[in-house]
């Protein structure tokens, strides 16, 4: 049986250039998805959202592979963030931030197999964010990304470059979530070396 590692097979979408921000077209993919609010380092609703994810996101591809004959790599945790009043989001107070934690499934995994994973592991672990997930079409389109290489408190400068020139250099607006994708393991690697894609939709700005 052939396992599917999708960081491999769409490289484009998770090994961006950590030199240079590249312009992807993203196309529409299916995800596990929980909302949430507040501090992802303090918040217990953010950690009740990851552990919940990964237990359907185990399960769905167990799933995969008795029911389809189909394996694969679980995709990495993704998140998308943002604020009502983004003066808070960017001046770093994270009490305030809103988040969207999820996972990329498959295209072949349907809503009725995560209706089936989510019973099953209902059942035996019933993690209490459980009942909180969604399964959803995300379509980004077009956007602006590249590879943040360090720790995450570190990102500002990049983001902050990405804001103020490179969208408005390229002629471009910003055009829906911060979307950050985390290839790292922050309990198993060094703050220096995760790897964490960085990601903003956008579209041609009015005029241009």
């Amino acid at each position: 049986m052939i396992k599917v590692d999708f960081k491999k097979e769409l490289k484009h979408l998770y090994a961006p250039s950590s030199k240079e921000f590249e312009v992807v077209t993203v196309p529409e993919m299916n995800f596990i998805m929980i909302d949430g609010r507040g501090d992802p380092n303090t918040s217990v609703s953010y950690k009740e959202a990851i552990e919940a994810l990964y237990a359907v996101a185990y399960k769905l591809k167990f799933i995969s592979k008795k029911m389809l004959s189909r394996d694969y790599v679980v995709p990495p945790l993704e998140g998308l963030w943002w604020a009502e009043d983004m003066s808070v989001f960017t001046a770093g107070n994270k009490e305030g931030w809103e988040w969207t934690a999820m996972i990329m499934q498959p295209s072949w995994i349907t809503e009725e197999m995560f209706g089936e994973a989510s019973r099953l592991v209902e059942k035996s672990k019933n993690p209490p964010a459980l009942k909180k997930m969604r399964f959803e079409a995300y379509d980004e389109g077009l956007s602006l990304q590249i590879m943040h290489i360090g720790p995450y408190a570190d990102e500002g400068p990049l983001l902050s470059r990405l804001h103020v020139e490179i969208i408005p250099k390229k002629g471009y607006v910003e055009n829906g979530k911060h979307h950050e994708i985390y290839l790292g393991d922050p309990r198993k690697t060094a703050p220096e070396k995760l790897k964490t894609v960085l990601r903003q939709p956008v579209k041609k700005a009015s005029g241009r």
